[in-house]
């Protein structure tokens, strides 16, 4: 009994060991394509510098939303923030920070409560499911949506400023696009990985034909890495009618 016993003790040692190193060896397939990426950051400009058509791609940090690199203050919050303000005598809200898990039923309580007529908003970017749903209550509600002065709109934030009835930057504001990942796990199979970004792929083609966007705008988005940022020309944004005006 006692050599059956080590010999049962033995094998499932081995059946462990065998699960473990295939384990590993599929995370090391899965992440094989994207350690390039991963190891060696981006050869791109900072995004403080200028832009100019044909030279509009951008260093992004993306393991950090609130704080993406140079020419986002540093003080950025690190979850949207809404402040209640006054535009033209009309109500507005303000939106300012990174938009984090959650944010989208904690801001779309906050948006159908105040009902806004103009949402202004300054974020470097964040939870892409959670931008789509504000910027669906944003679309229910009828507001505007605006970026004011120097404000930044990248990576999920033109999802939220997508859901304006009507939409308007100033020549100093910034809206900038890029790849996105939509699973909170960075670790899955080949397989699920893949199912979960056409999946969200989906739900953002889906969402920006219904607010009207030119689907053109996802050409430069699907073209620029995570960890770079593509900063869209005052053309692009009326030819693709992220701006009505």
């Amino acid at each position: 009994m006692s050599d059956t016993a080590d010999a049962t003790r033995r094998t499932v040692r081995w059946l462990l060991g065998a699960q473990i190193a295939l384990a590993l060896g599929l995370v090391l397939v899965d992440l094989a394509p994207g350690l390039p990426n991963l190891l060696a950051p981006s050869r791109q400009p900072e995004i403080d510098l200028p832009t100019q058509p044909g030279d509009q791609t951008r260093r992004y940090r993306p393991r950090d939303p609130a704080n993406p690199g140079p020419g986002v203050a540093p003080d950025t919050p690190r979850r949207l923030l809404a402040e209640t303000t006054d535009i033209e005598g009309q109500e507005a809200l303000s939106l300012r920070g990174a938009i984090a898990l959650g944010d989208g039923a904690r801001i779309g309580e906050t948006l159908r409560s105040d009902r806004p007529a103009i949402v202004t908003l300054d974020s470097p970017g964040g939870s892409v499911r959670d931008a789509l749903e504000i910027g669906r209550v944003m679309r229910e509600i009828g507001a505007e949506t605006r970026l004011d002065g120097t404000a930044v709109c990248f990576s999920a934030c033109p999802y939220v400023f997508a859901g304006g009835t009507e939409r308007q930057a100033s020549d100093a504001a910034r809206v900038g696009v890029h790849q996105h990942s939509f699973g909170e796990s960075t670790v899955l199979p080949a397989f699920l990985a893949v199912e979960d970004i056409q999946r969200g792929q989906a739900e953002v083609l889906t969402y920006l034909d219904d607010m009207g966007i030119d689907l053109r705008v996802m050409g430069p988005a699907l073209a620029t890495p995570a960890n770079e940022i593509y900063i869209l020309t005052a053309d692009e944004l009326v030819e693709w009618d992220l701006v009505t005006k």
